[in-house]
């Protein structure tokens, strides 16, 4: 059975809506190079990826697009920030229809939030870049501020900063607060690249999902940082993670939390049903890359998720959420 837009449902019935997904483009222009466990990286590539994913995305005529952060590397050169930035940027325009950003770490390492968040058009008030959209009545998205309390993006004499700075003395020994040398298990996460959600943003998300539940709608978080152990490496996971899933766990409205940040992507089922997945970095789609790859579909109560998202995809939002991915050619 077919749809409008050329996909079919898990279910072979039309989906509500389909979006777009990418995470971690990355790009710089630079030679390639590798990730500290040797995994390669292809810098200049990865816009070519963001290229391919925008025209498939026009090409099934999805709704939106949401962006998970990271859309330029650290190792950008610091003079080129801002150019680039706006080059990436303007490869998400290129999309007939609306993208919705986040802000990950190498964001911040290019650009202040006060020059960042206009360049992605993130909706802001003193910087903060946390918010929700309902393209559907039956659906509401949650984007989370994955850097609220962080050592990088915010002043350094902002209270943000000097919060996060004494957070990570506290629990991080290393001289070098982004070495998890030492830390054990999940206390891995105390690097200076991870962050937290703040107290408000925590007091916002409880309200969002509470008017979400009286309004019947099925929800979707968003943030950059992994929110489940069991889809993620402990280096790449939030902060205060059990914060923000202690919040979620309050309602049944939370269907699927997405997240970036650790590149060779993750999926889990936690306690409550609520499917984590982390997609992979298209930092990392080999230019080599010519083929699709199969997706196996894994089936859920309320949600049906693929086994790999490789590098871009297309999601369906359906009366159960399913997932298509695609494999850049």
């Amino acid at each position: 059975m077919g749809s409008a837009n050329g996909l079919v449902s898990a279910s072979g019935r039309q989906p509500l809506l389909s979006f777009g997904v990418i995470s971690d483009v990355q790009y710089a222009d630079i030679p390639d190079g590798r990730s500290f466990l040797g995994v390669p990286r292809y810098y200049r590539h990865s816009i070519v990826v963001l290229q391919r994913a925008v025209q498939k995305w026009n090409q099934q005529k999805t709704r939106f697009a949401i962006n998970f952060g990271d859309i330029v590397d650290g190792f950008c050169p610091k003079e080129q920030s801002l150019d680039a930035v706006k080059k990436v940027v303007k490869e998400f325009d290129i999309f007939n229809g609306p993208v919705y950003h986040m802000i990950g770490n190498h964001c911040l390492y290019n650009l202040p939030r006060e020059q960042l968040l206009p360049q992605l058009r993130i909706p802001s008030l003193d910087h903060i870049a946390y918010y929700d959209f309902s393209p559907i009545p039956e659906y509401r998205f949650v984007v989370l501020d994955a850097y609220d309390i962080s050592a990088i993006g915010w002043p350094k004499d902002h209270p943000k900063t000097q919060k996060a700075l004494k957070f990570l003395q506290e629990k991080n020994p290393n001289l070098d607060k982004n070495s998890p040398n030492g830390l054990v298990g999940l206390d891995r996460r105390f690097l200076m690249f991870n962050g937290a959600v703040g107290e408000e943003q925590l007091e916002w998300l409880d309200k969002v999902l509470l008017d979400a539940t009286k309004s019947n709608q099925k929800v979707v978080v968003c943030c950059h940082l992994p929110l489940d152990p069991g889809a993620s490496s402990p280096e790449a996971i939030l902060w205060n993670y059990e914060d923000v899933m202690d919040v979620i766990h309050r309602y049944n409205c939370v269907k699927v939390c997405l997240a970036g940040h650790d590149h060779k992507g993750g999926h889990s089922i936690d306690s409550h049903g609520i499917h984590h997945r982390v997609f992979e970095a298209a930092l990392e789609c080999p230019p080599a890359v010519d083929l699709p790859l199969p997706i196996s579909l894994e089936s859920g109560m309320d949600v049906y998720l693929p086994s790999k998202v490789m590098w871009g995809g297309v999601c369906d939002v359906m009366y159960k959420l399913s997932w298509k991915s695609w494999h850049p050619p």
